[in-house]
């Protein structure tokens, strides 16, 4: 039997974690999420796929392959697409696992044009506001649900 699947998606400037606005992201990098996140589903039995691109098509792929390669749940940070994306949240919308948002920053406490996802509308559970850590609460989120 094959090991269940999660995909980790990372939206625009995510690349840049650490060293772009630690102020508000902190200094933790993105490689250092990932790897995190891997040492976790390696220790549960699972498979992870981290995936990070500033291009919104590149995204949606990942979506759509995720759909079609026995994944089942997506944990996404959308980054500014969040906001922006209608063709991210049809693209989650076509995948038929659970899907976690993750937000580093509390959005709710940022401008006003940030309180509005497009990908929560698609979402089984958000997480905003707990820095990088929002990323392993969704995974054990994940990992809980399906035991």
């Amino acid at each position: 039997m094959s090991q269940p699947k999660v995909t980790v998606l990372h939206g625009p400037n995510l690349n840049l974690l650490g060293v772009r606005q630690p102020d508000v992201y902190g200094y933790e990098t993105l490689e250092d999420v990932n790897n995190a996140l891997r040492k976790t589903a390696i220790m549960t039995g699972w498979e992870i796929n981290c995936f990070q691109s500033n291009h919104e098509g590149e995204l949606i792929d990942a979506i759509h392959a995720a759909r079609l390669d026995g994944t089942l749940a997506i944990i996404i940070n959308p980054a500014a697409y969040t906001h922006t994306s209608v063709a991210i949240l049809d693209a989650l919308n076509a995948f038929e696992g659970k899907v976690i948002e993750v937000h580093i920053s509390n959005v709710h406490k940022r401008e006003s044009f940030r309180h509005h996802s497009y990908v929560s509308l698609r979402a089984d559970g958000v997480i905003a506001g707990l820095g990088t850590q929002g990323y392993q609460a969704a995974l054990d989120t994940i990992l809980a649900s399906t035991e």
